[in-house]
């Protein structure tokens, strides 16, 4: 099934150009179909290619999906024009009494910064706290999950002495667990930060369950009890040359930065993609066992609980 999204946004014919099933609000509002309602704060400056990045993931899925995007009111985007804003995003203050069944909170290169530092942190709290009443599950992306580890359980973030940066191998915490179902024991995730959540508190929290581990890292993805929250400290939907274009930035700004690491092949000539699959699965079983198998079926009728019960 695809995923609504409108005819013109720039996503919309990359996607199509890539044969990935999309589908404008036009056709769509023909459907005799209960679509999932799925919301997503972007705050990467780049946020059209992380609309499309997004998108594809989530595209990729037997439901229909209707998307919703938002940026913070307290902040001015510098990287993104405003007409595309004002077309294709609302506010917060403008869904906040609307419920979703999932929502995804994206990372953003604020990590030099404490988080009450953040321009638009008063808001994102206020957002924190929408999801958890507002919203089936959320997933958190990168910052967006230390934000949220901080916010909800109060995990720290440390600085770590250089960026890490590359594609990391990673294993299953668990043994079963819905949201990992299908992907393989090892599997790897692209990282791009320069900041850490401490080992022990992230495992002392007794709130959170670890799903994922890197030797390099440490856990790098969890879950709460209760699958309203999914972190994943990392980017699985980068696209292929994501990582690339972030390296030559940098190299050209003159900071320093290492290659990023099991990334290139072995000529340096390209990229091997090590991570689509992973990530796929994800974005699947998240969608399905997270949000549509227990969101309510009508958010309006108290009656109707959830869909399989």
């Amino acid at each position: 099934m695809p995923i609504v999204i409108p005819k013109d946004i720039p996503a919309y014919n990359k996607l199509k150009e890539e044969n990935v099933f999309v589908m404008s609000k036009a056709r769509a509002n023909t459907q005799d179909i209960r679509p999932i309602n799925i919301l997503i704060l972007n705050l990467m400056p780049t946020k059209i290619e992380t609309e499309t990045q997004l998108c594809r993931l989530l595209a990729n899925s037997p439901l229909q999906i209707n998307l919703t995007l938002i940026s913070p009111s307290t902040h001015e985007s510098k990287n993104t024009s405003l007409s595309h804003l004002e077309k294709f995003y609302t506010t917060f203050d403008k869904i906040k009494n609307e419920n979703f069944d999932g929502m995804i909170i994206t990372g953003a290169p604020v990590e030099h910064l404490k988080f009450e530092d953040v321009d638009y942190w008063e808001e994102l709290k206020e957002i924190f706290e929408f999801t958890k009443t507002h919203v089936t599950s959320t997933m958190f992306i990168c910052w967006g999950a230390q934000a949220a580890l901080n916010y909800f359980y109060g995990i720290s973030k440390k600085k770590n002495n250089e960026k890490i940066f590359g594609v990391y191998k990673h294993k299953k915490a668990v043994l079963f667990e819905t949201l990992l179902n299908g992907i393989d024991d090892v599997f790897y995730i692209p990282q791009s930060r320069h900041t850490y959540n401490p080992e022990e508190e992230l495992l002392n929290c007794k709130e959170l369950i670890p799903l994922a581990y890197s030797d390099d890292l440490g856990v790098t993805m969890l879950k709460s009890k209760d699958n309203k929250q999914v972190f994943v400290l990392g980017h699985l939907e980068y696209d292929k040359y994501t990582l690339k274009t972030e390296y030559e930035r940098d190299l050209s700004l003159g900071l320093e930065i290492k290659e990023p690491i099991n990334y290139f092949n072995s000529a340096k000539t390209d990229v091997d993609v090590l991570w689509r699959s992973t990530a796929n699965i994800l974005y699947n079983n998240w969608l399905n066992y997270y949000v549509y198998q227990i969101t309510p079926f009508d958010f309006k009728n108290p009656k109707i609980k959830y869909k399989n019960e």
